[in-house]
């Protein structure tokens, strides 16, 4: 089947009954369409690419990965809304003349002491305004922090995910969200194909025996590279003064690349060791 919306429970369903289920994801089937779309040649399209001796297929997530992917798939969009909804106060009060420093932590400490300082100036009906929008971003917070605890809860009782987090660059937000997206790590033949996967490597367009080598590919999940993105920003940054391979590797590449090149290559790096503790069932070793 394609790996559409409802097709893993569908797959868990036919596997119940004793079918071997395999999974694709809809890009790969779609240049076997040959015509027009219709169930028909859906179907034939579909018989046609799963007999192609290279096709990759999706994993079937169980009922435990799916809830915490829900839960993963809630927090962001939490997150995106409250993003949005502090960008609206911002831009309401800029209209007054009123500027908050940057970082969503100054909105709720500075926003009651100057509506307070300029009570006089400000309308009662705009001031009541901002208590209502501020009071929705405090509610936005709270929502976000009790799916962090239920996302911490699920990260201590899952030793993979203890055990990829200790991972420089990846915490529980990241390890459990790759946990539950991996399943089985040994569905990837090695690390580079899950870095492929998650789109952390260059995309190509070489022709004529000529490689030409362009930016990452993006494919894949987007949650999950940016997770992996965010992670390795955090180590790159801090690289300076620290000892050990891995600093002194991000230190030499630093000085030949670009930082976004640096992050990157970090992520990938992550990316592939996270694949081998998965595969290989063993704890992770910061001098290997």
């Amino acid at each position: 089947m394609e790996a559409c919306s409802g097709a893993h429970y569908w797959a868990r369903k036919f596997m119940e009954y004793g079918h071997n289920v395999k999974l694709m994801a809809p890009q790969f089937v779609k240049p076997y369409v040959k015509t027009n779309k219709n169930d028909l040649n859906d179907a034939e399209a579909i018989c046609e690419a799963v007999a192609r001796p290279n096709m990759r297929f999706v994993p079937v997530k169980n009922t435990e990965q799916q809830s915490i992917l829900a839960v993963h798939r809630a927090r962001e969009g939490f997150v995106r809304s409250r993003t949005a909804h502090a960008n609206q106060i911002r831009g309401l009060l800029s209209e007054y003349g009123i500027v908050i420093p940057q970082g969503i932590h100054h909105l709720p400490k500075r926003i009651p002491e100057l509506l307070e300082e300029m009570a006089d100036v400000l309308p009662t009906l705009f001031q009541h305004l901002i208590f209502k929008l501020l009071k929705h971003l405090n509610d936005l917070s709270i929502e976000i922090e009790e799916l962090e605890k239920q996302i911490q809860l699920w990260h201590r009782q899952n030793p993979a995910s203890q055990k990829i987090a200790e991972v420089p660059g990846i915490g529980p937000i990241t390890a459990t969200a790759l946990v539950a997206s991996i399943g089985d790590a040994k569905n990837f033949k090695n690390g580079r194909q899950l870095a492929a996967w998650l789109g952390l490597v260059p995309r190509q367009a070489s022709s004529g025996g000529k490689q030409k080598l362009l930016g990452i590919s993006k494919r894949g999940d987007g949650y999950l590279r940016k997770l992996l993105v965010h992670g390795a920003r955090s180590v790159v940054s801090r690289c300076e003064n620290k000892e050990g391979n891995l600093n002194q590797w991000l230190r030499d590449l630093r000085k030949k690349k670009h930082i976004n090149i640096a992050i990157v290559a970090m992520a990938n790096k992550n990316a592939r060791v996270v694949w081998a503790l998965l595969a290989n069932n063993c704890e992770y070793q910061p001098n290997y």
